[in-house]
Order: structure tokens, then C-alpha cells, then sequence
């Protein structure tokens, strides 16, 4: 068996083969553009489209530049997303140390006073020159090196070293969705607050128009059902203030969270800056192929599929045996003085084997299993890259129809403006009933808010878009390479 067994460790070993399938990139068929490219295209030519990695610059606006500023360096949750990394990037050096020998120095030294009444000491004790007090003392250096025959290491060392890239990108992820959420926090606030203030600019109104009844009905000229009609749309105006300064708190409270502060910490700062924001473009150059190098979550899903392939290497090492060799060099001695003698040298070299001969399919069970997550991770990076182009193509069509909304909006609130002042100077001089003067009121009113509340959707969709792209972080050239292998 020794005869047969030997050429055989030492013929795997000199081959170095490695079981298993290499890793290769599947392939995924993507679209040349976008379906709404032109449109993209046109939003660039007339709003510059800034650098994906920092498109929160684009909207001109320090305050929310700020306040990335500080979700980059302050959020909890990205903090958590980094010890990820490096417990990650541990696990991958450990797998690679898998595959090196590993030494040892180990030294002790034991006082002892024997018993007379033990086995040992029954039987030593009559001996001329006996001592039951002894010191023993050892110290030794041992060296062990697995050979890995099959390669089961190295496929041990590919999968931890992509699970590493995998949470690396995971990291890039959640700073894109942080950024991206603490963005869509602030336009929200900004919504809120432009929306109480319309809210009371109509309340100011509305107590001009009960005001202007009061003394028609003082003169004669109007009458106490024109009164209650007024001061109910007053009443009405009012009530739209109160979930809306709910609202404003709520988004508040959400961007301290995501600046890893307490609700209350930044909001005073953040609800009495009132800089006009811009809508930037939206560069998407590159076609869904760029979502391949850019977006995360694309990126992962294909780390965790190189992962799954190189664990089936792991698994089909099982088949095989494994090798290892060791040795020791140290010295031992019981009597104290005496440890580094010649006479207290020992030594000692080993060759062990493992070999899983019969385990009754438990090796072909971790086999199939190993496979079957190849191809759940497979199927999960497609799925990624669809979900992925998905997200961009509905990101582009919000977008897009929200800034032809935005325009239609601005001219319906310019006429119904037109229509309300018209109507009051009709009524002032009796042409018209206070019921046309409210019903403009009203319209006016709700014409402003949609307004405003389109605005908000407008810079929340160009976020949403930005974060669709996988804009909000840098990818180094190396990253690229890396994980386009």
C-alpha cells in the first residue's frame, strides 16, 4: 500500500492540479442604449449632467453637500457596512495563510513532587538515589505544511477572495442608498417647507378676502352666508398646514438618523437654509452595459457567483486525500540544568493522510449543494442586472414626465392666478358672486401645491435616477478589472 500510495502523492504534487471548474464571467446580453436615451440626451443639453460619483453637486445646493458630507463620515449603518469589510478581508488572509506552513515554538517547564502511594512511585520509590521532587522541562520548534494536492485551498483561497470583493461592493451599495436617502430626506423638507409656505400665503389671502366680506356685509352689500363661505375656505387653508409641518419633522428627524445624530441635532440648521436648488441632467452614457462596472449590487451578485463556483472546487477536493507533513525539533530533560545537551535532543518528522474513502455519499451531497448554489448565485446575478436595468429605465420615465408635468403646472398656476385677481376685482365692484372668487381661490390653491409637490418629485426622481445608475461612488480603475474577470 506505502509502495503504491507514495508515487501518487508525489505525482499530484508535482502536477499541481486544482479539481474543479474555473471561473469564467458569464456573459449577459444587454441593450446598446436606454428607451428613453433621447430624452436623456435633451435633459443634458439643457441642465449639465454632473460626475456620477459626486452628482450631489448638481443641484447647486451646499446645504444638502453638507449634509452627504457628514451621512459619509457620521452614518452608523455605513460604519456597521465597513467592519463588514474587514471581517471579510480577515477571512479572505486567513484562507490565503490556509495554503502556507505554519511554525511553532512551544516551551514549558513542571516542578512535581511524585507520590509514594501512586502506581509510579510504588515503584520507583525503592530505587537507590529516588527523588520526588522532579522538574521536567521541554522546549521545541515544530513546523506543519498541508499539501494541497487536489487544491482544495486554493479553491478555499478564490472563494474568500471574492466573498472579500463581494462585500466590498455590498459597501459601495449602502453608501449609494444612504447618499441617495438622506438626498431624498432633504427634497422632501424643502417640499415641505415650500408647501407651508404656500399654505400661508393662501391663508394671508383668504383673511383679505373674510376681511373685504366683513365690511361688505358692515355696508350692506354682502350677506352672512358670504361670511361663512369665506371663513370656511380660510379654515380650509389652515388645516393643510398642520401634516404638513408633520411631514417636515418627520424628514427632520430622518436626516439626523442618517447623519448619525439625535432627531433634533442639525434641524434648526437645516430648516432655516432656503438656497434654491437646481435639477441637474442625467448622464447615461455607457447603456445598461455600464450598470455592469458601476452598480453594486450587479457587482456582488457576480462576486458571489465567482464565490459559489470556486466552493465547488472545495467541495470536489473532498475526493481526494489529503496531505500533510510536519516535523519537530526540540530538546526534554528531567533533570534541571541539563535541558540544551546533546542527550536532551529529540526530533521528529511525519507524513499523515486523510482520505474520506467511505462517508456514504456525504461528499456527493456536498458536492451537489455546492453546485446547486452556483446556480442560485447564476440566477441572482441575471436577476440583479434586470432589476438593475429596471430601476434606471422606470428612474428616467419619472423623471421625464415630471418635468413635462412641472412645465404644464407653471403656466396652469400663472392662468389660475390671472383668474382669481380678476374674479376679486369683479366682486369688489359687483359683477360677479363671492362664489366664483372662492371656487378660483380654491383652484389656485391646489394648482400651487401640486406644483410644489411635482418639484420635490422632480428632484426626488433625478435622485433616484442617480442612484439607479450606481452614481455616489468612486470605482478605481483595479476595482474595474477586478470585477470584470
Amino acid at each position: 500500500m506505502r509502495t503504491k500510495l507514495l508515487p501518487l502523492v508525489f505525482s499530484l504534487t508535482l502536477a499541481g492540479c486544482t479539481v474543479g471548474p474555473d471561473y469564467v464571467k458569464p456573459s449577459l446580453p444587454v441593450a446598446p442604449t436606454w428607451h428613453e436615451q433621447a430624452a436623456l440626451e435633451k435633459r443634458a443639453g439643457e441642465a449639465p449632467a454632473p460626475a456620477l460619483d459626486t452628482w450631489w453637486s448638481g443641484f447647486n445646493d451646499p446645504e444638502l453637500s453638507t449634509i452627504i458630507g457628514r451621512v459619509l463620515d457620521q452614518n452608523l449603518d455605513l460604519a456597521a457596512s465597513e467592519a463588514r469589510v474587514d471581517q471579510a478581508s480577515a477571512v479572505a488572509q486567513h484562507a490565503h495563510a490556509d495554503r502556507l506552513p505554519q511554525g511553532s515554538l512551544d516551551a514549558s517547564a513542571a516542578r512535581l513532587r511524585q507520590s509514594e502511594r501512586s502506581p509510579l512511585g510504588k515503584l520507583a520509590s525503592p530505587t537507590p538515589g529516588y527523588e520526588r521532587n522532579q522538574t521536567y522541562e521541554d522546549a521545541g520548534v515544530g513546523a506543519s505544511w498541508e499539501l494541497d494536492l487536489a487544491g482544495g485551498l486554493r479553491r478555499g483561497d478564490e472563494a474568500a477572495s471574492a466573498a472579500r470583493q463581494a462585500a466590498e461592493a455590498t459597501h459601495a451599495g449602502v453608501r449609494i442608498t444612504l447618499v441617495a436617502e438622506a438626498a431624498d430626506a432633504y427634497f422632501r423638507v424643502r417640499g415641505a417647507q415650500a408647501r407651508i409656505g404656500i399654505a400661508n400665503e393662501q391663508i394671508q389671502n383668504e383673511q383679505g378676502l373674510v376681511d373685504l366680506v366683513h365690511l361688505r356685509l358692515e355696508h350692506g352689500l354682502g350677506t352672512e352666508r358670504e361670511v361663512a363661505q369665506a371663513e370656511a375656505l380660510l379654515l380650509q387653508a389652515q388645516a393643510t398646514v398642520p401634516p404638513l409641518k408633520a411631514e417636515l419633522d418627520t424628514q427632520l428627524n430622518r436626516l439626523d438618523v442618517l447623519m448619525g445624530a439625535a432627531p433634533g441635532t442639525y434641524a434648526k440648521e437645516i430648516a432655516t437654509s432656503g438656497v434654491p436648488f437646481s435639477v441637474p441632467g442625467v448622464d447615461g452614457a455607457g447603456g445598461p452595459a455600464s450598470l455592469l462596472r458601476r452598480r453594486p449590487d450587479v457587482i456582488a451578485a457576480e462576486r458571489e457567483l465567482a464565490a459559489s463556483n470556486a466552493r465547488i472546487g472545495v467541495a470536489l477536493s473532498q475526493y481526494y486525500p489529503q496531505v500533510s507533513l510536519s516535523g519537530l525539533l526540540g530538546v526534554a530533560s528531567l533533570d534541571s540544568g541539563k535541558l540544551f545537551t546533546g542527550a536532551a535532543l529529540q526530533s521528529q518528522g511525519a507524513l499523515g493522510l486523510h482520505w474520506r474513502l467511505f462517508d456514504f455519499g456525504r461528499v456527493d451531497a456536498e458536492v451537489k449543494q455546492a453546485r446547486g448554489a452556483n446556480a442560485e448565485a447564476l440566477a441572482k446575478y441575471r436577476g440583479s442586472m434586470l432589476k438593475a436595468t429596471e430601476d434606471v429605465e422606470n428612474a428616467i420615465v419619472a423623471l421625464t414626465q415630471l418635468e413635462a408635468q412641472h412645465a404644464v403646472l407653471e403656466r396652469e398656476v400663472a392662468a389660475h392666478a390671472r383668474a382669481r385677481d380678476a374674479a376679486q376685482d369683479a366682486y369688489k365692484g359687483g359683477a360677479v358672486s363671492l362664489l366664483e372668487v372662492l371656487d378660483e381661490d380654491r383652484q389656485l390653491l391646489a394648482s400651487r401645491d401640486l406644483l410644489a409637490r411635482v418639484r420635490t418629485d422632480d428632484a426626488r426622481a433625478a435622485v433616484g435616477a442617480f442612484r439607479a445608475l450606481g452614481g455616489g461612488w468612486d470605482v478605481p480603475a483595479d476595482k474595474v478589472a477586478d470585477v470584470s474577470r
